[in-house]
């Protein structure tokens, strides 16, 4: 730890101008966002489950699973060009409070007896819209707040606390449904919201020296906003072809990520501890793979240690299509691998994105980025359910996992996506960028 706080006294400044004493500036905002997400993932594995345990049915998975990624879908790109123009901070805070008055009313709900299924769908669809706004304020916060030499290193410590996350969270929300009701789990997400808050208060956000001009924003200045970022990720092939990867890619797996309670009862013939093992499986790899990551910094050019995550993500995937159902074990395997190969293609994916995008349209070309790659998660699991409910849902693993290869091996032999870090806006690449690589 010495050496890292040595590097960070003598890195050159950030655009913020603040390179000393960005590590405790941003400590607080960390800790509370994992504090939160911690709190997040035992109500997500909590209500998935409950879902799965009354309905069965890979519809209504597939139903639930789009209304969390409705808002992110219809509204990022126009959230996007908010953030940019709204206080970053003042953002992150707000809907932080609003996921916690949704998750109140609906630990009263089931507090009640009252609570439906239609019910836990609209409260995901809030919880969700709030973190449309959260998610891109606080990426690009931590843009101006961290030097860039040290985002890959931070992505992938983040991707080891997601690991952990992962790991800890599913195992104590399966002994928390057998302890106590289902309110009570809905508690550890609003204490969890209320401490993120609290710690948000501390941080100090700088905002981008070119910020577009505050004040009221008109619909025809939104609409403006929306279209020059997609003229300028339509003009960047390079660029292009890695969103347009991504929302391949999410197409191809999310059917098989978001029907895997089914999975386990139906195939596997398991309950919620093993759905719990899986996950945690799965957690540990993040947790090693962040770690390695954050030791090792990935490639010199981030879009190979991209690449090699992708392909990995792809094996792990059809490896689990492919065990038997008297083997679980090696499920837990292929889920670790899963995990592992996330961490790199995540760590390094945002901190590629993050240092060739202008810190000014941050908000508009990462939420445009969700919307375009999320927009695709319905499509494929829409497909897939009638075909898991007809014939298993084994099959989308296998496709899923064999689409995901294919991607990879398609980004490592176009040049446009291989030589991604190397491009200057717009896509330039000169043979003398060649020649410093």
């Amino acid at each position: 730890m010495t050496e890292f706080k040595s590097e960070i006294r003598t890195s050159n400044p950030g655009e913020n101008g603040h390179t000393q004493g960005w590590l405790g500036n941003y400590l607080p905002m960390g800790i509370g966002q994992i504090v939160s997400l911690v709190g997040s993932a035992l109500v997500q594995f909590a209500l998935v489950w409950y879902v799965t345990k009354e309905t069965g049915s890979a519809a209504v998975l597939a139903t639930a699973t789009t209304a969390a990624l409705f808002p992110n879908i219809v509204l990022g790109p126009f959230v996007g060009a908010l953030v940019d123009r709204w206080n970053r901070k003042r953002v992150m805070i707000i809907a932080d409070l609003i996921v916690a008055l949704a998750t109140v009313v609906l630990a009263l709900l089931f507090a009640s007896g009252t609570v439906r299924i239609w019910q836990i769908i609209a409260i995901l669809l809030v919880r969700s819209a709030a973190g449309v706004f959260q998610g891109p304020a606080r990426t690009a916060a931590t843009m101006l707040m961290v030097p860039k030499e040290h985002l890959t290193r931070l992505g992938g410590i983040n991707q080891a606390a997601d690991g952990m996350i992962n790991v800890f969270s599913p195992a104590l929300g399966a002994l928390l449904l057998e302890l106590v009701p289902m309110q009570g789990v809905l508690a550890v997400d609003i204490v969890t919201a209320a401490i993120a808050i609290g710690l948000m208060i501390f941080v100090r956000v700088p905002e981008p020296k070119n910020k577009p001009q505050v004040g009221m924003v008109s619909p025809k200045m939104l609409i403006a906003d929306v279209r020059e970022a997609i003229r300028y990720v339509v003009t960047w092939p390079g660029l292009l072809m890695m969103i347009m990867m991504a929302s391949l890619i999410n197409m191809a797996l999310s059917p098989g990520s978001n029907l895997t309670p089914l999975h386990v009862i139906n195939f596997f013939g398991k309950g919620a501890q093993e759905l719990a093992w899986l996950q945690v499986a799965m957690g540990i790899g993040g947790i090693a793979g962040g770690l390695l990551l954050g030791v090792w910094g990935g490639f010199k050019r981030r879009v190979w240690t991209i690449l090699m995550g992708i392909l990995g993500i792809g094996a792990g995937m059809l490896l689990f299509g492919l065990v038997p159902a008297n083997h679980f074990s090696w499920s837990l395997v292929a889920f670790g691998i899963v995990g592992l190969m996330s961490s790199f293609t995540n760590g390094a994916s945002l901190p590629l994105l993050l240092t060739k995008v202008p810190s000014e349209k941050h908000g508009r070309v990462l939420t445009l980025l969700g919307s375009l790659s999320l927009g695709m998660m319905p499509i494929g699991l829409f497909l897939a359910a009638p075909i898991a409910d007809r014939f298993g849902t084994q099959i989308t693993y296998v496709i899923g996992g064999a689409f995901c290869l294919i991607i990879g091996i398609v980004g490592m032999v176009d040049r446009r996506v291989n030589t991604l870090d190397l491009q200057k806006e717009g896509g330039v690449l000169t043979d003398d960028d060649l020649t410093a690589d």
